[in-house]
């Protein structure tokens, strides 16, 4: 083991650009598949016609599928179907649809858990059925949905090292790269590597349980 050399300054400030590149992902891919997956689950959860049972084949074939192979087949194999796709598009663009369907069963099942009562008295008070979700269902459901979101925002996070499959230089990838110097370089590496996921994620499994508390 050679951590000297394996936290040298040039290996250190690659790492931080892998794990800049890892955050660009995540964000961007939390962000979109948190509105399409809010809006999928609105739509289940309402019952539109048409809409909503076509969306439930697709969001079931999804979450059935490995998400590795979204990734691989974002980045190679949509360039056939006419949509090219860089490394960063690529995993953007797999992991969105991914965690999109994750989130929409998240958001049907919190939709859901609010007591049937509450949406019948505020429609026999005049309220719209649009009114009701808006105010009545969907501020309880979102309060009840906070920790399996950002349980599944955690994830995405972690997904992402999956993305150096498709050469995206992300954290994994760069900490491969510095490995392949020397295998003296591994265990401090991968070390750090761990350190940082747990530093980022339980950051965020703060943020949740003070949510929760606040009551958002």
């Amino acid at each position: 083991m050679d951590f000297a050399g394996a936290y040298s300054g040039d290996f250190l400030i690659f790492l931080l650009q892998g794990l800049l590149i890892t955050l660009k992902i995540a964000l961007i891919s939390i962000i979109l598949s948190f509105t399409l997956g809010t809006l999928i689950g609105i739509i289940r959860y309402a019952r539109v016609p048409v809409l909503s049972p076509v969306l439930a084949v697709l969001v079931e074939l999804l979450r059935n599928l490995p998400l590795l192979l979204i990734i691989l087949f974002s980045r190679f194999a949509l360039p056939d179907l006419g949509l090219r796709l860089g490394p960063e598009g690529a995993a953007i663009a797999a992991l969105t649809v991914f965690e999109m369907a994750m989130i929409s069963e998240v958001v049907r099942g919190g939709l859901n858990s609010i007591p049937k009562g509450q949406v019948e008295a505020a429609r026999s008070s005049g309220l719209s059925s649009v009114q009701t979700l808006r105010y009545i269902v969907l501020p309880q459901g979102l309060r009840r949905m906070i920790p399996p979101l950002v349980s599944q925002f955690i994830s995405l996070l972690k997904d992402t090292s999956l993305a150096t499959a498709i050469a995206l230089a992300e954290l994994m990838h760069n900490a491969q790269i510095i490995i392949g110097h020397s295998y003296n370089y591994a265990i401090p590496v991968l070390l750090l590597c761990a350190a940082i996921y747990f530093t980022v994620n339980y950051l965020l499994s703060l943020l949740s349980r003070r949510l929760e508390n606040k009551g958002v």
